[in-house]
């Protein structure tokens, strides 16, 4: 204490605790209808209806409200349809309330020119990470976003377990998401995606993409770059190691 040297707590600003508050709001919500179509869609199966994504299309809803069922089935459907309208209002309007949060914010815009990264996953990222100069490397951005793996060690022998999923759960999740996106629209990570899914299965490529993706976003926070000057650097770094 008399020397300074306990580490400092980072509090976020209230506009970044708002926002994450929006965010893990609307991922409930998001919850609660997937439950609701998900309830929706047995209902349409019992009584022979297999429409998958159409069924919540108008055509959709009059097949179903027409179909035989018995009183009890009829009263679930009355009711999820119900609680469908609401919810779907309700995504819109935290949709326009994280817009207007986006408005003029240059990271944010910075961010969205990776391919893969929305504007959920852009605000969440900024919010999450800035300051970005409080990490000393990209393996202290893993450990907080919690991709890091987790090791038992006794002696000389380490195994390696899954991650820590320490921090928080609605950043891993936003960035698992964009990863799905990224590997379409990537060459890079499309690369790294195939070759780790036929060594380690798909599930574990989708994680080891989603840690690369989160390191390139600090390195875009971090030297207050976009999309296409990171590939440039990139490139520029590869092609130095190939001369040398």
């Amino acid at each position: 204490m008399l020397h300074d040297e306990f580490p400092r707590l980072h509090r976020q600003t209230v506009q970044s605790r708002e926002v994450m508050r929006m965010l893990r709001y609307r991922q409930k919500l998001i919850r609660i209808r997937t439950t609701s179509k998900n309830s929706l869609q047995a209902l349409a199966l019992q009584a022979g209806l297999a429409r998958r994504s159409r069924l919540f299309t108008h055509a959709g809803k009059q097949e179903l409200t027409a179909a035989p069922m018995s009183p009890v089935m009829q009263w679930q459907r009355d009711h999820w349809w119900q609680l469908l309208q609401p919810l779907n209002e309700q995504l819109q309007e935290t949709m326009a309330w994280l817009k207007d949060q986006s408005q003029d914010d240059v990271c944010v815009a910075r961010l969205r020119t990776h391919p893969g990264i929305g504007l959920l996953t852009a605000l969440c990222l900024v919010h999450s990470l800035q300051p970005v100069s409080r990490f000393r490397n990209t393996r202290t951005v893993v450990a907080y976003g919690g991709f890091d793996p987790m090791v038992r060690s006794s002696a000389e022998r380490a195994i390696y377990l899954g991650i820590s999923k320490a921090g928080s759960r609605i950043l891993r999740h936003l960035v698992v998401e964009a990863a799905n996106l990224a590997v379409r629209r990537d060459e890079e990570l499309k690369r790294f995606y195939q070759r780790l899914a036929e060594r380690r299965g798909r599930p574990k490529a989708k994680v080891a993409t989603a840690r690369k993706l989160l390191i390139r976003a600090y390195i875009m926070l971090r030297d207050e770059i976009d999309y296409a000057e990171f590939r440039r650097r990139a490139v520029a770094a590869r092609l130095a190691r190939e001369g040398t």
